[in-house]
């Protein structure tokens, strides 16, 4: 039964919310988690958890499930159909996970919601957020469940709601960006593959960008840019893609397809990860080209982040100011995580024959000069922006001044 009241209502229950709700679990802070979907998601979206996430996954007890259903690789290759640009090796990153975690996002959501109910927890499903309204004592949601409005009041109310956010809408706060041009397809499909299970591969071609990344049941997440997508890809598009973009000395072959999705991408960043007793993780304050894996990973790291300032201010540990650390942290990593999916997309992308030659020589350049490719590694792992998921300790009492926020960024620029 949906209770009247709790200290903090999440609403949406992908791998963000569920995060947030087993930090809860953790600290013993009453929550509910609702989701107006009748189960998880049964495809692999997102297929990949760096070494960061992982690292911050641990006190939640799941790393460990995590990497016995996965498949470890060390090796992201960039490539020019048959020419290796790039090899970055995450072999040996400093980390206690020095590996690229290749896992279908439905597996990672099952190992998070296994974990949930080992804590005592529940997710209300089929349960849907209409209306957010928030005062100086709190938030009252109203939700629907089996065609019956019920009034939910919470201390606190957090949206891992996905790009259309309601919670963002309540909260009125500006998400500024756009849509890329054209599509990307996302596929899992069996391929007999010449260059091996043991990398992912990004390859550039002049008609778009195409990533292959194996998965630990034997099939291959394909992910690539089309200017007029079908709505569901078959084989025949899917063959022509690695065709036209995928090496040409020994010819790959799409052997069977498990399910495909088109879908458009934008690159967009909320001005505000919090008003007042709202928040926002996860798509809901970021979304950005899928190039390098980090959409995933940046919203589970919001969720811990979040998760232990929520935990430590309900319990008295921390004052209620200090929750302004969470913006303080999270939005410049996710500023981050927007340049460096927006120039890998953009360098992927374009089609000037002499730009295409400096970006060439650029990345093997790159390749022969180890300092560089460390470099590379750490940022696209994650660990470079460790520091914006850390918390400093407690300040002293509820009446403390949280501590000073760090100098800001310059703001990014995204395309109108």
């Amino acid at each position: 039964m949906l209770p009247d009241t709790t200290e903090v209502l999440i609403i949406g229950a992908g791998p963000t919310g569920m995060a947030l709700s087993i930090m809860l679990h953790q600290a013993g802070v009453d929550h509910v988690l609702i989701d107006r979907l009748a189960q998880g998601l049964q495809t692999s979206r997102a297929g990949v958890i760096h070494a960061q996430t992982l690292e911050a996954l641990e006190p939640l007890g799941v790393t460990g499930r995590l990497g016995e259903l996965a498949l470890k690789l060390q090796n992201f290759v960039i490539r020019d159909r048959n020419r290796a640009l790039l090899d970055v090796d995450f072999g040996k990153l400093p980390s206690r996970h020095p590996y690229l975690l290749m896992l279908p996002q439905n597996l990672t959501e099952q190992v998070l919601a296994e974990r949930i109910a080992a804590l005592g927890g529940v997710i209300h499903r089929e349960v849907e957020a209409k209306a957010v309204v928030q005062d100086i004592s709190g938030a009252r949601v109203t939700v629907v469940e089996n065609g019956r409005e019920k009034l939910i009041s919470a201390r606190y109310v957090v949206g891992a709601d996905g790009m259309n956010s309601l919670v963002r809408g309540a909260a009125g706060i500006e998400f500024d960006g756009a849509a890329y041009d054209g599509s990307f397809v996302l596929a899992d499909v069996r391929l007999d593959w010449p260059v091996g299970p043991k990398e992912v591969s990004l390859f550039f071609a002049p008609t778009g960008l195409v990533v292959v990344a194996p998965l630990p049941d034997g099939s291959y997440r394909i992910v690539a840019t089309m200017d007029d997508a079908p709505e569901k890809p078959a084989v025949a598009d899917i063959q022509a893609l690695l065709d036209r973009r995928g090496p040409t000395g020994q010819r790959a072959r799409v052997l069977g397809l498990a399910w495909s999705s088109r879908f458009r991408v934008h690159h967009r960043l909320v001005r505000s990860y919090r008003k007042e007793r709202l928040f926002l993780m996860g798509d809901a304050p970021h979304v950005h080209s899928p190039a390098g894996g980090q959409g995933m990973n940046t919203g589970i790291i919001d969720a811990v982040v979040l998760g232990e300032l929520l935990g430590d201010v309900v319990n008295g540990v921390r004052s209620e100011a200090e929750l302004d650390l969470y913006e303080t942290l999270r939005r410049p990593a996710a500023q981050e995580v927007l340049e460096l999916a927006g120039k890998m997309t953009e360098m992927a992308l374009t089609r000037n024959p002499v730009k295409r030659f400096v970006r060439n020589l650029l990345l093997s350049l790159t390749n022969l000069n180890p300092l560089l490719k460390r470099r590379m590694a750490v940022k696209l792992s994650g660990l470079s922006r460790a520091p914006l998921a850390r918390l400093p300790a407690p300040s002293r009492g509820p009446g403390s001044i949280s501590p000073a926020k760090p100098a800001a960024k310059p703001a990014l620029k995204l395309a109108a």
